[in-house]
């Protein structure tokens, strides 16, 4: 299973998702993230993604963990992502080759454009829950097959 990250700027009543561009889960509203680099630290990896998906700087002690929620694809382990939730950062979003860079109501998610189970673990993260969860996808990952969760502690 590849580690990976998944992080989510918040201000005020807004979150920043970017519509992915290319490659895995590319027609997709999604947070910033990729997978972790080999001998590189999983807050690390999240603030370096953050900075070639969307421009904006994030010290790896302004992500707060929330999540860490393993993926699978026909019951196949894809991904472990360790979620992240961050409210201080320097720089505005900018386009990048990857990703197109959007603020969005927090009450207006557009879950239509989303991964089939943001719908059901985003809301969790959001309302200040920290969750270890897993999911369960069909082959294309239009479909959830499964999906479950356990609150969680951090550091």
């Amino acid at each position: 299973m590849k580690i990976s990250t998944i992080s989510y700027c918040l201000k005020e009543n807004e979150i920043l998702l970017g519509m992915k561009k290319r490659g895995f889960g590319a027609g997709k509203w999604n947070g910033f993230g990729g997978k972790v680099k080999e001998s590189e630290k999983i807050k690390s990896a999240a603030a370096r993604e953050m900075f070639e998906e969307s421009g904006l700087q994030v010290k790896e002690t302004a992500l707060y963990q929330v999540g860490i929620i393993q993926f699978y694809f026909e019951s196949e382990p894809i991904f472990e992502s360790h979620v992240f939730l961050v409210k201080e950062w320097d720089g505005e979003p900018k386009e990048t080759e990857e990703m197109r860079p959007q603020w969005h109501p927090l009450d207006r998610l557009p879950f239509d454009e989303m991964w089939a189970a943001d719908y059901r673990w985003i809301p969790l993260v959001l309302s200040g829950k920290k969750i270890e969860g897993r999911i369960d996808f069909n082959s294309d990952g239009s479909l959830v097959k499964d999906f479950s969760w356990k609150e969680a502690e951090f550091d």
